[in-house]
């Protein structure tokens, strides 16, 4: 299709996305933030009135013991607690319809979901599907999830998902490998709570993985070109907090001033995205994650300078303002210098906490099939600038070992 119908194309589905955000119901949502906070959102749940509660995490958060540490005041209560820990990287249809079975099974009245972003994400649609008899592969896409679900709670434990915050989650077909993405009011969790607690033994290289993921959430909401909200406000803060407090969390597990920081930084970044969407780096990361199983904060953190080059002229007035944001220059530069040197900032301190700037994973043979799902996908995120084909190839080849 040539640029100037997709660009239409493109134009139509914004449009449409603005209007299905204006018509769809509101939802409400809370936080309990800082050391200690797991516990104050377990007994706001209990103060719910829910009885019956279902945990879903993965195994190595339960063999750990962070599980159950997050969860104590629930399990010393007089309610019943099951735990369904088959959660893994890129949850799976298969992987919600267990745990579908328990809550079921329990009679379940809420969940609780202690993890990152897969066990969030597996757990919004656990509970959706706990009271539909639909198949939630017929959900992908914006607010289909029209019915009542499961009460939701969140207590992440690593910073940078952001799906503590927002009303989306990503599901993976275990045959293809695609992803696929549910979204709507309902599917944001009720309560959260960011307790850096459960945060501190975090190892560095999830850490940063994490880190870079909020990093990508809150540029992707600041550069695209959805006016709504606090967008704006919310990115800005998460860049902050990330720039500030991601490279010490790094250095030392157990800075907590550092681990309150990123905490917040994921959450904003969350509610960013909550309000606008991401864009073009989540387009190619999630092919990534897809086809080779590459964790996905560090398969945005392949992507993003290359993306924020490819889109540099269209977003330099934003990319500016967050190079001022980070005192990375004065106004009298000019927009075209001061975006240059916030992509290198981003640059800077992806090589700073450890992730390296190419993947021996990819495999070039595969490059023009994930262009094209990457092409696809970006047409239906308020992006800058669309991809194209052969730009989604020089990025892949560049991010390539």
């Amino acid at each position: 299709m040539p640029m100037f119908l997709r660009k239409i194309k493109h134009a139509i589905v914004v449009w449409l996305m603005k209007t299905l955000s204006a018509l769809s119901p509101g939802a409400t949502h809370r936080a309990f933030v800082g050391s200690g906070s797991a516990a104050q959102l377990c007994r706001h749940i209990l103060r719910s009135g829910a009885r019956r509660i279902l945990i879903v995490t993965d195994k190595p958060l339960r063999e750990l013991g962070v599980a159950d540490q997050a969860a104590a005041v629930l399990l010393e209560a007089d309610v019943e607690v099951a735990f369904y820990d088959g959660v893994q990287p890129d949850p799976t249809y298969e992987q919600v319809a267990a745990g579908v079975a328990i809550a079921r099974a329990r009679g379940v009245e809420a969940i609780l979901a202690i993890g990152g972003g897969s066990s969030i994400d597996a757990a919004k649609i656990i509970a959706a599907s706990a009271t539909s008899d639909e198949d939630p592969a017929s959900w992908v896409g914006f607010g289909k999830v029209k019915h009542e679900v499961l009460r939701l709670f969140v207590i992440p434990t690593t910073s940078g998902t952001g799906s503590e915050a927002t009303m989306g989650a990503v599901i993976s077909d275990p045959v293809s490998h695609e992803k696929g993405i549910i979204s709507g009011a309902t599917l944001l969790p009720l309560a959260v709570a960011l307790d850096s607690d459960l945060m501190l033994g975090l190892p560095a290289h999830i850490t940063a993985a994490t880190g870079m993921d909020a990093l990508t959430h809150a540029i992707e909401a600041y550069i695209g070109v959805w006016e709504r909200g606090t967008r704006l406000q919310d990115a800005r803060m998460a860049v902050k907090l990330v720039f500030d407090n991601l490279a010490a969390a790094c250095r030392d597990g157990s800075n907590r001033e550092a681990r309150d920081g990123m905490a917040m930084g994921a959450y904003y970044a969350g509610l960013a995205i909550n309000q606008v969407n991401v864009g073009n780096v989540h387009a190619i990361a999630h092919q990534l994650g897809g086809k080779y199983g590459i964790p996905h904060g560090l398969a945005n953190a392949l992507v993003l300078p290359h993306v924020l080059e490819f889109c540099r002229e269209e977003s330099a007035s934003r990319l500016a303002e967050l190079a001022l944001l980070l005192d990375l220059g004065g106004a009298a530069e000019g927009e075209g210098q001061l975006a240059h040197k916030f992509i290198q900032a981003v640059r800077n301190l992806r090589t700073e906490v450890g992730i390296p700037d190419h993947s021996d994973k990819l495999r070039r043979e595969d490059f023009p099939y994930l262009a094209e799902l990457a092409v696809a996908e970006g047409e239906g995120y308020p992006v800058p600038r669309l991809l194209d084909r052969q730009s989604v190839l020089t990025i892949l080849e560049r991010i390539a070992g």
